[in-house]
């Protein structure tokens, strides 16, 4: 890292007018002004050069533990979640400390060059020796510098179709996972996905842990644990520390029976997590035509006053052998197959990768105001429209006043690189 900057100038700011100095002191934010002009740059000052500047991205729902890993041992040929599960509980059996370690830190510093501070990952606990999460917990260690790390134990097989699985569960959040997970549309009936969420939804309550449910992540419109996910939540009060991930089968799901869920999902204000690149992958492969898109109605659930964030969920793994870590390029895939093109939906897009995954995070201190922590990227674009049409890398990446990434500036219609 750099010294301490003392300013960031120059910087355009969503939802305000003109250019903004943002002072900086101890690494945080101590005095946000309009300028009246553009200003020199002073010594320890970082010129945004009127580019948006905006809280650092936040990447809610990723699987580290499996990232890296396409195509060993074997692909996924059929191009379904299911393989995929069959692919990597092969792997799985290969696992070591370092392996997963490695990884795990290769994929963090490449998300790190693409402006990412806040990550939440998946593990996979079904596992008896639970090689993953404990070398997860030594990672989030390592690389707490560049990122916030968040661990959820990840029953990849199931609670209560995986022997000992409640018992792994227990032991993941006694040895420090933050985040409770679940899978109950991969459990093996109806009946043991709705008491895997009971279950597990009790013992985030009892642990005071977050939650985040890999839920209906398939074509089925029968699947409907999420109902289920949200009635424990709003029993509970726990709704605001809930994510639903993926909820695909809403998108199978027929506009009356939505209407009554709709109701429910509002009382219970859960936080929704919708991975576009991946569903597009995944979903829709036991259709012939017309294909489903396999993603969850995030339009709809947005204009109800829910949160919805956007994340990449795999790179490089048995489920999806693409992924280079830029946060723009799944915003770009996600607006493109919600029909989310128009341009008000456009000038609100960045808050699907800051602000509505931070809300998921339950992160507390983030954003750009006067007194919190100086994490920030300075984009390449003055307003979100350019930032997505250019979908270039940051030029900037501040963590704590501190400098994690800089760049030269690129021009988007001729790629040159400009000082």
């Amino acid at each position: 890292m750099t010294e301490q900057l003392n300013a960031i100038v120059n910087a355009r700011l969503q939802g305000r007018e003109g250019l903004h100095r943002l002072g900086i002191s101890n690494g945080r934010f101590d005095d946000i002004t309009a300028q009246s002009e553009p200003v020199a740059v002073k010594e320890n000052e970082l010129d945004a050069a009127s580019n948006l500047v905006t809280p650092a991205f936040v990447e809610p729902h990723i699987h580290l533990d499996a990232a890296m890993t396409a195509g060993e041992p074997r692909w996924n040929q059929s191009g379904t979640l299911f393989e995929g599960i069959e692919c990597w509980s092969e792997r799985k059996a290969t696992l070591t400390h370092e392996d997963v370690i490695n990884r795990a830190t290769q994929t963090l510093k490449l998300f790190a060059a693409h402006g990412i501070q806040y990550v939440r990952t998946h593990v996979d606990v079904t596992d008896p020796s639970l090689t993953a999460l404990k070398a997860m917990l030594e990672v989030r260690e390592q690389t707490a510098g560049f990122v916030d790390l968040q661990i959820v134990a990840f029953p990849q097989e199931g609670i209560w179709s995986f022997r000992n699985g409640r018992e792994l569960m227990e032991e993941a959040i006694r040895l420090g996972a933050d985040v409770v997970g679940g899978i109950p549309h991969f459990e093996f009936t109806r009946d043991y996905g709705a008491e895997s969420v009971r279950w597990l939804m009790e013992l985030a309550h009892k642990n005071d842990r977050l939650v985040d449910v890999h839920c209906d992540e398939i074509d089925d419109p029968e699947s409907r644990f999420l109902e289920v996910l949200a009635a424990e939540a709003l029993r509970l009060d726990y709704g605001s520390r809930v994510s639903a991930s993926h909820t695909c089968a809403m998108g199978s799901y027929d506009d009356a029976y939505c209407s009554r869920l709709f109701r429910l999902l509002k009382k219970s204000g859960l936080r929704f997590l919708s991975m576009p690149t991946e569903s597009l992958h995944l979903q829709g492969r036991f259709d012939s035509y017309p294909k489903r898109r396999g993603i969850t109605r995030v339009p709809e659930l947005l204009d109800a006053g829910l949160k919805v964030a956007f994340g990449q969920d795999s790179i490089r793994d048995p489920w999806y052998p693409m992924g280079n870590g830029n946060m723009l390029r799944t915003l770009d895939v996600g607006l493109h197959a919600c029909h989310m093109l128009g341009m008000s939906q456009i000038e609100r897009s960045l808050e699907l990768i800051t602000d509505n995954g931070a809300a998921a995070l339950d992160l507390k201190g983030y954003g750009i105001a006067e007194g919190l922590p100086a994490r920030c990227l300075v984009l390449q674009g003055q307003t979100p429209y350019e930032v997505l049409l250019g979908q270039r890398p940051v030029l900037a990446s501040v963590r704590d006043g501190k400098m994690l990434v800089r760049r030269d500036r690129v021009d988007a219609e001729s790629g040159l690189m400009l000082s």
